[in-house]
């Protein structure tokens, strides 16, 4: 794939009408084939997705997709920037020499039999009562969820690029029933195989943490409101919250707060519990126009879970409860999860990611864009540990955020303690994601065991593990059932033991680790508390009990707790970030646009977290990890990343050519990590040039400056970006939004890190394939005009700051230079004369830490820098 970037050289002439984009765009490409590296034939079909009017760059955004012979190519969404009726940018994503690439003509099977292949290669079962719902057009039909999908099924003919072919496929979306995948599955319209399987479900385990995933479908009823321009009367609604208020990042980083009536007016006119775009709230619970917050602790998406209510008042002062099992403070994590879900639409909504750029609203208010798609947001979800997800469908569609419980790596929990006899003592035990909490110590549960016994009536083959007829129920009654683990779902044993009368439930392990027990199908009928515990452990206590012993036990929460990934604001900011990228790159309808493998979804996630969780006094040099609450750290801990976030490169030395390390990795976390610390460290640029603004919202600091241009970078980048064809986006928003002043700052920013003009990035689908180059462009496209930035148009000195061990690289070849560093007196502490030949390494280490001066000199001419030596 030819991945081209085009700056106005080649604007068309032609004035038209705002809203003629095809005939505009197509007039664009065929004056422009030669010099697009296209065929006349490639640009003969075209289809425009969507188009906004972006305020910022004041001009219209339309993202334009390639066909052949009325079939779409996927991934070929490309942004056309237009402003009165002229391409001003061009991003293309476009297939070059269609005729030679394109394999097959007319399919084999239909899409019925599509679905059927699908989902044989991914081992679901064969659907059933198949049927089409919708025609869309001749290529594109909807089916029913042929009970094998937790949706309907969309399925489409494309052409997909397998390796250097066009091959004529069905693309087949199955969402999965436990809600961990959506997949995307290519199969071969001739020879019906499984040619490629995406995933729109971003599950983001945030490194080596071992976590599991089972997020369900959330769906809600559809308030889809006609799009009527309606005129906003903020009004004071009175409503607040207890939370842990931006820009803290979570419970470690600050302290909670009351907030009261947070909502912007630009972004959330109505308030946050609107729906309708009248005065006064249509839901008193966390739940209105942007996000649906509520609880699922039984990882059951198909039923809702409980919200905070906080009555005509909209007071939401609930507790925030921390140093107990995360069940207690499931209001306040509630609370907290849906503020700050609403507070990255609105401040994001400042930067582009509007209504007609595919946001998540309820009511667009007839600012355009498709409604009904709130973000569903469970707290504490009980489908999985130590994760987080974000399913982000194209727009209309909901988009849904799961975020999980993180075990305690601090230290081990004991809930168990039996008080008598020889196995006296407390031990280690896991809890249940569903049924009713632990309590606290100073009033736990205390009761005898009793050993469940069934009749082995059905499959299982164990009298103790609660599978099948309870035929005890006597000896349950009033006590502590003790089960063993055997094969059926946890919710049916608890379920079971407590229709037998039992207060609680203690569940033995077999040879596999004790870990989270989930719910199943009954889970949610049952209300007692439950436990897991080893099987050393649990088989000693089921010998003594069949051998008549007594067992007297208190079971209560006694810590190290759970954490609560609800709580760290940082990685609920990184889940809505999805959302935000895969709607703006490609266009709100094209939701895999990031399914390439140096593509940089996660790199921008952490930036969304990290950018609107800056506190006041911060430097580029402080180093900040993600995940840090979540895992149990300081505030100063490692975090989750391969190193924490800085620019100080003893910190993070991370360049362009540290993806092609993590090229056998199959996880696109590292990758984004590198992505991240270059837009971190672009933020710190533009703040060291103009300042840094605590308001988010309508700020002018170099912070907020960095923030547009990111998000216009997002709009004007084609399908699967790779790492240059992203800095490539950020430097045209500059040029469109002002006129290039910042070019240099930008291409200094990069270069640092290896993605100078010269990088080259290969294919968008190998992370092994980039150059990485430290070079900046000379002459009028970047002229620097002071010594400060350590460029001219002749030398670049790296790193900076330095160890010592400094770089300087030249244009100009140099026979008899003189190299000097002074320090902040004058004096001057290290020279050499030396011939300047592309790079040159000069070694100071002997300095001590500090800022000095330093001087490249000959007869013409004096260059100045400055320096630090850490």
């Amino acid at each position: 794939m030819k991945k081209i970037i085009y700056f106005v050289t080649f604007m068309i002439t032609a004035i038209v009408s705002a809203q003629d984009y095809s005939s505009t765009i197509s007039a664009y490409l065929n004056n422009n084939t030669s010099k697009l590296n296209l065929q006349e034939q490639d640009v003969q079909e075209i289809k425009i997705s969507s188009s906004a009017y972006s305020q910022s760059m004041k001009l219209d955004v339309v993202h334009v997709s390639q066909k052949f012979q009325g079939v779409e190519i996927a991934n070929t969404s490309s942004s056309f920037a237009l402003k009165n009726g002229v391409v001003v940018n061009a991003s293309l994503s476009f297939e070059n020499n269609l005729q030679r690439k394109i394999s097959g003509t007319t399919p084999s099977l239909n899409a019925a039999t599509a679905v059927s292949r699908a989902a044989s290669a991914l081992e679901m079962e064969s659907p059933q009562g198949l049927e089409v719902l919708e025609t869309i057009d001749a290529n594109s039909f909807v089916f029913n969820d042929g009970g094998i999908s937790n949706d309907n099924i969309p399925v489409r003919l494309i052409y997909h690029k397998n390796d250097s072919e066009l091959t004529l496929s069905w693309e087949v979306g199955i969402y999965t029933q436990d809600g961990s995948h959506y997949y995307l599955a290519i199969i071969d319209a001739i020879s019906g195989e499984l040619i490629h399987q995406g995933d729109l479900v971003l599950s983001c385990n945030f490194g080596e943490t071992p976590h599991q995933h089972s997020a369900n479908k959330k769906e809600i009823p559809s308030i889809l409101f006609p799009q009527e321009n309606t005129e906003s009367t903020m009004m004071v609604d009175g409503s607040q919250y207890r939370v842990f208020p931006v820009p803290v990042e979570s419970p470690i980083h600050g302290s909670s707060s009351l907030v009261i009536e947070p909502a912007d007016p630009v972004a959330s006119p109505f308030g946050w519990h609107d729906t309708n775009g009248a005065t006064g709230a249509e839901f008193t619970i966390t739940r209105g126009n942007n996000v649906y917050a509520q609880e699922d602790f039984d990882g059951d998406g198909s039923t809702f879970g409980d919200a905070p209510d906080g009555g005509s008042d909209l007071d939401f002062d609930f507790p925030q409860i921390l140093e107990t099992a995360p069940r207690n403070n499931i209001e306040g994590a509630t609370v907290n999860l849906f503020y700050w879900n609403n507070i990255m639409h609105d401040i994001w909504y400042q930067y582009g990611f509007d209504e007609a750029s595919g946001n998540f609203q309820e009511n667009n208010y007839g600012n355009g864009g498709t409604g009904s798609d709130s973000v569903i947001a469970d707290a504490q979800d009980g489908a999985g540990l130590n994760n987080a997800s974000f399913f982000p469908p194209g727009d209309g569609q909901n988009g849904r955020m799961n975020m999980f419980l993180w075990t305690a790596p601090a230290g081990t929990s004991e809930p168990l303690t039996i008080t008598n006899g020889p196995l006296a003592g407390s031990y280690e035990a896991t809890t249940a994601s569903f049924g009713a909490p632990l309590p606290m110590a100073s009033d736990p549960i205390i009761g005898t065991l009793a050993l469940s016994l069934d009749d082995d009536a059905g499959t299982s083959t164990d009298p103790n593990d609660a599978c099948d007829n309870i035929t005890n129920e006597a000896a349950l009654a009033g006590n502590i059932a003790v089960i063993r683990r055997g094969t059926c779902e946890f919710g049916v044993k608890m379920l079971a033991v407590e229709n037998a009368g039992a207060i609680a439930a203690i569940v033995v392990t077999d040879d596999r680790p004790i870990g989270p027990m989930g719910p199943g199908d009954v889970g949610n009928q049952v209300t007692i508390p439950s436990i897991m515990i080893a099987q050393d452990t649990g088989e000693a206590i089921i010998a003594a009990l069949e051998n008549g012993e007594t067992i007297n036990v208190s079971l209560n929460e006694d810590g190290p707790f759970q954490k609560d990934g609800s709580l760290d604001n940082g990685i609920i900011a990184h889940e809505y970030g999805h959302g935000i990228s895969t709607r703006l790159t490609g266009g709100r309808f094209n939701p895999g646009c990031l399914q390439n493998l140096e593509q940089m979804g996660e790199g921008w996630s952490d930036w969304f977290g990290l950018m609107i969780t800056i506190q006041p006094g911060q430097d580029g040099t402080d180093a900040r990890g993600i995940g840090t609450f979540v895992t149990n750290q300081t505030t100063t801990g490692s975090g989750i990343r391969p190193t924490r976030y800085s620019t100080d490169f003893t910190v993070n030395p991370s360049t362009y050519a540290t993806i092609a390390t993590y090229s056998n990795n199959e996880s696109p976390h590292r990758t984004g990590y590198v992505w991240a610390t270059m837009l971190w460290d672009l933020n710190w640029a533009f703040v060291d040039q103009y300042g840094f603004d605590e308001d988010l919202y309508n700020g002018t600091g170099g912070n907020n400056i960095v923030m547009q241009l990111v998000m216009d970078g997002l709009k004007l980048q084609g399908c699967s970006p790779g790492f240059v064809d992203g800095r490539d986006a950020i430097l045209q928003a500059d040029e469109l939004i002002n006129g290039g002043a910042n070019r240099c700052l930008i291409w200094e920013t990069f270069a640092r890190r290896g993605l100078g003009a010269s990088a080259d990035q290969g294919s968008v689908n190998d992370r092994s394939d980039g150059t990485q180059a430290f070079d900046v462009p000379t002459g009028p496209d970047c002229t620097l005009g002071t010594a400060e930035n350590n460029f001219d148009n002749n030398f670049r000195i790296y790193p900076n700051p330095s160890n010592g061990n400094i770089n300087i690289s030249s244009i100009v070849a140099l026979d008899d230079a003189n190299v000097s560093i002074f320090d902040i007196n004058g004096r001057q502490v290290y020279s050499n004369d030396m011939s300047i030949q592309d790079t040159v390494n000069i070694n100071a280490g002997s300095l001590t830490s500090g800022v000095y001066v330093l001087t490249i000199s000959n007869d013409n001419f004096t260059h100045t820098a400055k320096i630090i030596i850490e």
